[in-house]
């Protein structure tokens, strides 16, 4: 059974950090271009981030550009999105994906095969 699981949501202050990591089972990472996404209430699913199978290609949306780092660990079977200078308008759902690696690193969400369920990002002073 595959599984992504995310973890590392919270609460934080306007201007803070936080990191979110993906643990996935049931699959092997190295195969599949991992992407993050996130949706607020009332709004879209909006892409955030993508990094390919062997990590050399990454792609930002521009709204997180500068700010959030995706990375992977292959061997460990995770990927990871660094947040910071975060702003209120960031509070979401925030979730990773897992596209097959013929997809390339891809921002449509209609090509990733496998979600996790989510973790909370509130960001409020």
């Amino acid at each position: 059974q595959v599984q992504l699981v995310e973890s590392g949501g919270g609460l934080v202050q306007p201007g803070g950090s936080l990191r979110l990591s993906c643990a996935a089972s049931g699959l092997t990472l190295s195969t599949y271009t991992m992407g993050w996404f996130r949706q607020a209430p009332g709004k879209e699913r909006e892409f955030l981030a993508a990094v390919s199978w062997s990590g050399d290609s990454i792609i930002y949306a521009d709204s997180v550009k500068g700010r959030f780092t995706i990375s992977r660990d292959n061997a460990k079977n995770t990927a990871t999105l660094q947040m910071n200078s975060l702003k209120p308008e960031d509070t979401a759902v925030y979730s990773c994906a897992a596209a097959p690696m013929y997809r390339g690193v891809t921002k449509a969400a209609r090509t990733y095969a496998y979600w996790g369920q989510g973790t909370q990002v509130t960001v409020s002073s």
